[in-house]
């Protein structure tokens, strides 16, 4: 039974709830507050009591947080402003834990903010509490509001300083500042470069340039004298100083760049885990493309190209902690699919692709205290909604630093090596030269099939690789701790935990996925081609309104993964709704967004290569329909009597209605013939009948009108 920092949990006695401030590296003592006092302040509480609070049904767990502040989209800039200045007065008190949890270093900090930003004490106090109450976030400093958060974040960049040394080293040969001086010209002209001269041809060049001392022409070439060997520096004072004057780092840049210094030649002095504590300092994330070709799980003849991988990893243990595979990215959001499967219950997520596992065998569900990812997928609005709404610290590898992400780097190749030999569609090394086999042909998964390949990798990687690079520190080979995944994670939870952070799934995939505007129209919700409904809509009359008045847009959220479902987001009450598939949509259930548009685009691909042919279907009609009307004009011309008024033509219209009638009742009536008697003739009776009086439907003129109101009223 483990604790984690921002876990609410419940005194059932007293109904009381309380958050998790601050736990200890050994797993000893906590700090949490009471989230329903206005005077709360934090508690502190042994790990061992609050356990034991829990064995016992005092304490339970509360998963679901509505206290915690997210989303600024709604919010005035006077509200945000008051954020910020309230943040301004506490930002260096609050990363001062344990300390300032203590009453004596409170008033201390308390006493130095009332001097410098001119607040009262309550004033502070208050903001304090309200950032420890509400999730730990700076947007829990907004003015009574929930579910918001605040756009921009201030950005940290910086270039180590370039140029020589400033202080020169005198030596023992004839070497002075003038000589100095062309040595440093001619270093910085001809070695310094990126063309990458040896320092032989830059002395050469040196010699060629300032140390001639005549010159003439020679069959239009022109050819240098140089000086005396004794007027001559020679090329070990040279080396000297460009030793003395130029460090090796100077000199790698200026030939090869900062980049590539950066990535292949820097000096390699500490290792990833000098930077982390324990499971969940720190967590890194990249991207790559599969070596594999997939098939549509509609069609398995249509081959979708290889799969963008995305995994999510735990410095400090190396457990892979998230996962993505899809069609999109690499961008946020392939990205955002795999940060929010770092929170997801790997148990629900794996049982989505037939595999069954323990909670025990992937226990992670959790965000980190700082992650690091590149700068593409992670600049922007999205990472600023992610770090105001968890207080989750976002670094960004430097261009051509993918050294800085190594772990997860590595693990990639780690991965996909283990899976190569078993799937068909693999592209091998000499994919694209000529001559070599289209591994595309080979293509027979489908990306849920792949990603169950990869996941049942991942499960195996967690659980048994053993980690022969993995430095353990004395307190692993203290406790025979092996260099497992799991096991490290494990013994990191138990004994180093803190870093940890809980938040409820719905929360943070709400504020992860994508929003776009759908439709509400008489037919549903439709988005990206695809029909909802949700009882909010249906309570609402939505459908109805649309096929009368028209239709309008709302703000919707979406898993790209599954568009089962989506989510009504209703910014106005902070709060959202889940849309189901209207039945014309049910064969899109568990559904990709990518194999989904895939489809659709197919669908409008099919219809646009008949479309000509049923033009010219429709063509055809038209000119059929023609010919009737023009020959059934020829035919009237040929009959029609000239002396006929149009009174006289329209006014007969009952008589040849019936006479039309009677005649189209005699071709139509039925005539049986016996199967034994050919020859003989069949009769028919007719029933005597009254005669059918034909029903008058015309409209009566005034003039009947008024006579048979006037008989009425002789009456």
């Amino acid at each position: 039974m483990n604790f984690y920092i921002n876990e609410i949990l419940n005194e059932v006695q007293d109904n009381k709830s309380y958050r998790i401030l601050w736990i200890d590296e050994g797993n000893k003592i906590a700090y949490i507050i009471d989230l329903n006092d206005e005077k709360a302040l934090p508690i502190k509480r042994l790990i061992s009591q609050m356990k034991d609070d829990v064995l016992t049904g005092n304490i339970i767990k509360i998963k679901e947080d509505i206290y915690t502040v997210n989303s600024d989209e709604k919010y005035s800039q006077k509200h945000l402003d008051a954020r910020n200045r309230a943040w301004e007065v506490i930002k260096e008190m609050v990363v001062d834990e344990p300390s300032i949890f203590e009453k004596s270093t409170r008033t201390d900090y308390t006493k130095k903010a009332m001097e410098i930003y001119g607040v009262s004490y309550p004033a502070v106090r208050k903001y304090l509490r309200k950032y420890w109450q509400r999730g730990k976030t700076i947007n829990g400093l907004l003015p009574d509001y929930q579910n918001s958060g605040a756009r921009g974040k201030e950005r940290e960049a910086g270039e180590i300083k370039r140029g020589r040394p400033s202080k020169y080293l005198t030596t023992k040969v004839n070497v002075d500042e003038k000589t100095k001086q062309i040595f440093r010209v001619a270093i910085e002209k001809y070695y310094l470069t990126s063309k990458k001269n040896r320092l032989t041809d830059a002395y050469n060049m040196m010699v060629k340039e300032f140390y001639a001392k005549d010159i003439y022409f020679e069959n239009g070439i022109e050819k240098v004298i140089i000086e005396v060997q004794e007027n001559i520096p020679n090329i070990r004072q040279f080396r000297y100083w460009y030793e003395k004057e130029y460090t090796i780092t100077e000199s790698i840049i200026a030939r090869k760049g900062r980049k590539k210094f950066n990535k292949d030649h820097r000096a390699v002095l500490n290792n990833s885990l000098s930077e982390v504590a324990g499971p969940g300092s720190r967590y890194q994330i990249d991207a790559t493309v599969g070596d594999v070709y997939l098939v549509s799980k509609y069609n398995r003849n249509w081959i979708i190209g290889r799969p963008i991988i995305y995994l999510v990893i735990d410095v400090f243990s190396r457990m892979i902690v998230g996962i993505y595979i899809g069609l999109e990215g690499p961008s946020w959001l392939g990205a955002m699919m795999a940060l929010s499967n770092t929170v997801t219950d790997k148990v629900k997520f794996c049982a989505e692709y037939d595999i069954e596992i323990t909670k025990e065998q992937w226990p992670s569900e959790h965000l980190p205290e700082v992650l690091l990812a590149d700068r593409g997928e992670f600049e922007g609005f999205n990472v600023d909604r992610l770090v105001a709404s968890f207080n989750l610290h976002v670094e960004n590898a430097a261009p051509y630093r993918a050294d800085w992400k190594g772990i997860v780097e590595k693990h990639f190749d780690l991965i996909q090596k283990r899976v190569k030999p078993l799937l068909p569609g693999y592209i091998d090394i000499d994919f694209r030269e000529r001559g070599a086999k289209d591994y595309r042909l080979d293509a027979v998964l489908t990306l849920d099939e792949f990603t169950k390949i990869i996941l049942r990798q991942i499960l195996h990687y967690n659980q048994k690789h053993y980690l022969k690079d993995y430095i353990r520190d004395e307190d692993l080979v203290n406790d025979e701790v092996m260099p497992i995944p799991l096991d490290l994670w494990n013994w990191g939870i138990l004994n180093r935990t803190g870093k940890l952070k809980y938040f409820p799934e719905e929360l943070v995939k709400i504020n992860l996925m994508p929003r776009d505007k759908a439709t509400v129209t008489h037919k549903g919700i439709r988005l990206k081609g695809i029909l909802y409904s949700c009882e909010r809509a249906i309570k609402e009359s939505w459908f109805e309104k649309a096929r009368q008045k028209g239709a309008w847009k709302v703000d919707i959220s979406y898993d790209t993964r599954n568009m089962s479902i989506a989510y009504l987001i209703d910014d106005r009450n902070n709060n959202y709704e889940k849309c189901h598939l209207l039945e014309p949509s049910k064969r899109f259930e568990s559904t990709s967004l990518d194999e989904i548009t895939i489809l659709l685009q197919n669908e409008k691909q099919t219809f646009k290569s008949v479309s000509h042919s049923q033009l010219q279907k429709e063509v055809d009609y038209l000119s059929e329909v023609e010919a009737i009307v023009k020959s059934a004009k020829k035919k009237k011309e040929e009959v029609k009597d000239r002396n006929l008024s149009k009174a006289e033509r329209v006014g007969s219209i009952k008589e040849y209605r019936r006479t039309e009638k009677q005649a189209q009742r005699t071709e139509e009536s039925f005539i049986f013939n016996h199967e034994n008697s050919i020859n003989h003739e069949t009769q028919i009776v007719p029933f005597k009948s009254k005669p059918e009086i034909e029903p008058d439907y015309s409209r009566p003129s005034v003039r009947d009108f008024m006579k048979k109101r006037k008989e009425i009223e002789d009456e």
